[in-house]
């Protein structure tokens, strides 16, 4: 799969200029609101007229201004799901599936809806109405409605804002059997650095109407321009791995990332050989220049500075290397004078194992 997007549009006082591609897999639109996450999915979907620009699928030409080309939304074969799932409230589940199936051409129908329904966790409400439903059932048969069209490219802005925590983590394992299982690329809208540190294959970073950075979410979510676009705070390295063992006494995981530490974390939700993601926020990374002894973290990495970068606020950003994994860590500007720490400097990274996710 091959998504190109360019795009340039004004609302008001508001100038969006932004252009990416996408090789499938789940690319999300990440930054605050406001960036312009929205209008540029909406003119993927063809839901909005760019002033300039072209979208194409697949060597299928979309939309493309300057050959004055504009196909309307119906006949991109686009799913869309949106911030509030938006189901019929007079039909049921069923019924609602059904009429996301019967917009799916006949010749195009790739999808059994009995694996989507079981992927999905929805066949015990079949037979309910929308009413009936929480927060999170109704997006799964949103999701579920979208999939049985037989879309080319599902588009999802925002799809979990409107839900609380607990619903959250209710429907992101789902979303993540969709990304692993299902196959069709997706562009995902979200301002959540959990939501796309877990989900998406590459990050497209939006701030004030442009794209700030494109990469990996390791890349994008532990880069510097991160925290132009959105809270300092939610800065961090995002890793990935592989469940080795697990100490059910304890209720921990041991995980043995890419670049070969291993770490300890949370893991009463993960089996032994399963694949997995961390996100270690910057400001829950100690860094000391001997290994400390006599403390409660479980996690403590040997690695080199690679990169200290000051914000001028008094606060330093600092990229280490640990084995082929990259940490990112926020101190303050003293403890770095105070620790000498430079490029090339031998350190150990300290992660309390509660820090994780």
């Amino acid at each position: 799969m091959s998504l190109i997007v360019e795009a340039r549009h004004r609302l008001g006082n508001f100038s969006l200029e932004a252009a990416f591609t996408s090789e499938g897999g789940v690319t999300a639109l990440f930054g605050r609101s406001g960036s312009g996450k929205t209008s540029l999915i909406r003119i993927i979907a063809g839901l909005m007229r760019a002033t300039e620009g072209r979208v194409v699928l697949d060597g299928d030409v979309l939309a493309d201004t300057a050959r004055g080309i504009f196909l309307p939304p119906h006949r991109r074969r686009f799913g869309y799901v949106f911030q509030e799932a938006r189901l019929f409230p007079h039909l049921t589940v069923r019924q609602n599936l059904n009429y996301g199936r019967w917009f799916s051409p006949k010749g195009a129908r790739t999808e059994n809806p009995d694996r989507i329904i079981d992927l999905l966790g929805i066949s015990d409400l079949l037979d309910r109405q929308p009413a009936n439903l929480s927060g999170g059932e109704k997006q799964r048969v949103a999701i579920g409605r979208a999939l049985l069209a037989s879309p080319r490219l599902l588009l999802m802005d925002e799809p979990l804002a409107a839900l609380d925590e607990e619903r959250k983590a209710e429907i992101l394992p789902y979303l993540e059997r969709l990304r692993d299982e299902v196959g069709i690329p997706i562009v995902y809208v979200s301002h959540s650095v959990a939501e796309v540190a877990r989900l998406a294959d590459k990050v497209v970073l939006m701030a004030d109407g442009r794209i700030a950075a494109t990469g990996s979410a390791s890349d994008v979510l532990g880069g510097t321009r991160l925290s132009s676009a959105i809270d300092r705070r939610e800065a961090g390295s995002v890793l990935s791995g592989r469940v080795e063992a697990r100490d059910a006494a304890h209720g921990l995981a041991t995980i043995r990332l890419d670049g070969g530490a291993a770490v300890l974390v949370p893991g009463a939700a993960v089996s032994p050989g399963e694949a997995v993601r961390l996100r270690i926020p910057a400001r829950d990374v100690l860094v000391a220049t001997v290994r400390p002894e006599g403390i409660s973290a479980l996690n403590i990495l040997e690695g080199v500075v690679e990169a200290v970068d000051p914000d001028g606020e008094g606060m330093a950003n600092l990229r280490i290397a640990c084995g082929g994994d990259h940490v990112h860590a926020r101190i303050t500007a003293l403890s770095v004078e105070r620790l000498g720490l430079a490029p090339g400097l031998p350190v150990h990274a300290v992660v309390k194992t509660v820090a994780l996710e």
